[in-house]
């Protein structure tokens, strides 16, 4: 893992992991830090009522998106991964556990049933509980995680991997120490 004293010289970072790993909490954090502007990909993906996109519409949007000179980008979204891969600086991947997602997961969804994410996601859809999702995050690791991670080690850039959140919780201590020295 390379030393955070990378701050200086990101400008387009993006925030990857299971849904639950803390994507964009990581992303305030790091928008905090740094004072790159944050888009969180769920606002921009959904659609009042959970509507979803049309294919050539959501990469259009991920186009405009990337075009930013400066940005911090939390999601998936696979179908997109290659276009903001390559407009990316600097990578953070959270590679957390299957356990430790799906707590999260049932933390946000129960605590705030029926309450909206302001900025994580547009109006009109209210946190809820959603089964598919559930099993989703519960199959991540055995479905999804060695996808991502092929396209995540062909990244060429800055490339930060964290398997605990206290290892992120230490980067963003040492991140917030460099930029302050």
């Amino acid at each position: 893992m390379q030393k955070p004293d990378a701050a200086q010289t990101m400008k387009r970072v993006l925030i990857a992991g299971s849904p639950g790993s803390g994507k964009s909490r990581a992303a305030r954090t790091l928008g905090d830090l740094t004072g790159l502007p944050v888009i969180h990909l769920d606002s921009h993906y959904w659609q009042p009522g959970w509507q979803r996109p049309s294919k050539e519409t959501w990469r259009a949007t991920i186009q405009e998106l990337i075009a930013r000179p400066r940005w911090i980008m939390d999601g998936n979204y696979a179908s997109t991964l290659d276009l903001r891969l390559q407009a990316a600086d600097t990578l953070i991947y959270l590679d957390f556990t299957t356990l430790t997602c799906a707590a999260r997961v049932a933390k946000r969804t129960f605590l705030g049933h029926g309450k909206s994410r302001d900025g994580e996601l547009p109006e009109g859809c209210l946190e809820r509980v959603d089964w598919p999702f559930f099993r989703f995050v519960l199959n991540y690791r055995d479905t999804h995680r060695d996808r991502d991670l092929q396209s995540i080690h062909a990244f060429s850039g800055r490339r930060y991997i964290f398997t605990r959140p206290r290892q992120l919780t230490r980067f963003f201590a040492q991140l917030k120490k460099s930029i302050s020295t």
